[in-house]
């Protein structure tokens, strides 16, 4: 017979401890995220994929549906079981809330023959994340490093950060593109987060990672998780780890991509690659954006919007008359360098996190796993860098 799930502890679960709760249950805290002001987004089935969006209970979540990825192929299907959460990731990252894709910073208007400036004000959305997968932490983690952890602050990503409740769900299935076993990122979550759930049979074991995940999960009917439960819950981690099909080795990347510089294999790659931005645009650590200023027909106002931008365009170096990177070849050796390379002289951590989201939504169906073996295959060269 299972523990009754029915009564309730009267304090709310401290920091570090482990319940349990009926998977129904969901709904209620969900709803409790509601009534306390959050706009609760989670993964929904939309134009057939994952994607993440304004929910209003566990019926709006895509229960029973698995998804299938390879590289350039991504498909949904309805699975045997009713799981809330066996797909793994679709085509959207929770970035698009904290760094949306064009966001207006200032304006200015002339009044009385003078003009005035106006900053944008700052955002007051308050979001509670449900369904965030231990890459998508990581990859949260790199955004708080480079959106607030140095000397220049970005105040509109502190805003929506500062107010952010994370539900985070431990893997349980791993995907055909996923890798983040190799790259240290998952399956496990890791925080910062609110309360962290795995997915067993019946019901949710969480993990309160925070005083506010207790007060949350304080409204909902649940139990201290039984051992058997704690160890079923480790076991389906470690084997989603165990049946990862890809892996990114590691060992001396930095090095490797700054002595291949001059490599053929770059010319190789784009012979293939489309410069199309998709990798860039799924990617859930990639921040680069462009400024724009734009006016109204009369010539009254004005304001300065930034846009998420992509280094594989060739406008994005334009410098003195011309693009700094001209060929495909050169925006590509750029990018997978800057992740995988000068990214851990920036900020210490590697740029990616084994999503594998550029795996599946490239069109050319480029694997940059596959890129970096190429790359070992053969020692450095000394032949002149694309332009």
């Amino acid at each position: 017979m299972r523990p009754d799930l029915s009564a309730m502890d009267t304090l709310p679960p401290s920091p570090g401890s482990t319940v349990a709760f009926e998977k129904t249950a969901l709904d209620i805290l969900i709803a409790t995220l509601r009534q306390r002001g959050y706009t609760v987004v989670g993964p929904t089935v939309r134009d057939d994929a994952i994607v993440y969006d304004e929910i209003g209970g566990v019926t709006d979540l895509p229960i029973g549906y698995v998804d299938e990825q390879e590289a350039g192929t991504y498909r949904l299907r309805r699975w045997e079981k009713d799981t809330f959460f066996a797909y793994t990731v679709g085509p959207y990252a929770w970035k698009k809330f904290l760094y949306p894709p064009e966001e207006r910073l200032w304006e200015v208007r002339r009044e009385n023959g003078t003009l005035r400036f106006t900053e944008a004000p700052l955002p007051t959305e308050q979001y509670a994340f449900i369904g965030v997968r231990s890459c998508e932490l990581a990859a949260i983690r790199i955004q708080d490093r480079i959106f607030t952890g140095g000397p220049y602050v970005d105040p509109r990503y502190q805003a929506r950060r500062e107010r952010l409740f994370i539900l985070a769900v431990n893997c349980t299935r791993a995907g055909n593109t996923c890798f983040c076993a190799s790259v240290g990122s998952g399956p496990q979550a890791e925080g910062p987060y609110d309360i962290a759930l795995t997915e067993l049979d019946e019901v949710f074991i969480a993990h309160v990672g925070s005083v506010l995940g207790g007060q949350i999960l304080a409204e909902v009917p649940h139990r201290p998780a039984t051992e058997e439960e704690r160890a079923a819950a480790a076991e389906r981690v470690q084997a989603t780890a165990r049946t990862m099909r890809r892996a990114l080795d590691t060992t001396d990347l930095r090095d490797l991509l700054f002595n291949h510089q001059e490599h053929p294999h770059w010319e190789d790659v784009a012979t293939r690659c489309l410069a199309c931005t998709n990798c860039t645009l799924v990617c859930p650590t990639c921040f680069c954006f462009s400024v724009e200023d734009l006016t109204d027909l009369q010539g009254e106002s004005a304001w300065r919007v930034r846009r998420w931008d992509s280094c594989f365009s060739q406008a994005f170096t334009y410098t003195a008359g011309r693009p700094a990177r001209q060929s495909i070849a050169s925006r590509y050796r750029q990018w997978l360098t800057h992740k995988l390379a000068g990214w851990v002289d920036q900020f210490g951590v590697l740029g990616c996190v084994g999503c594998g989201r550029c795996i599946t939504w490239c069109p050319a169906q480029i694997d940059i796993t596959e890129e970096v073996a190429r790359l070992r295959e053969q020692p450095p060269q000394t032949e002149r860098s694309p332009s």
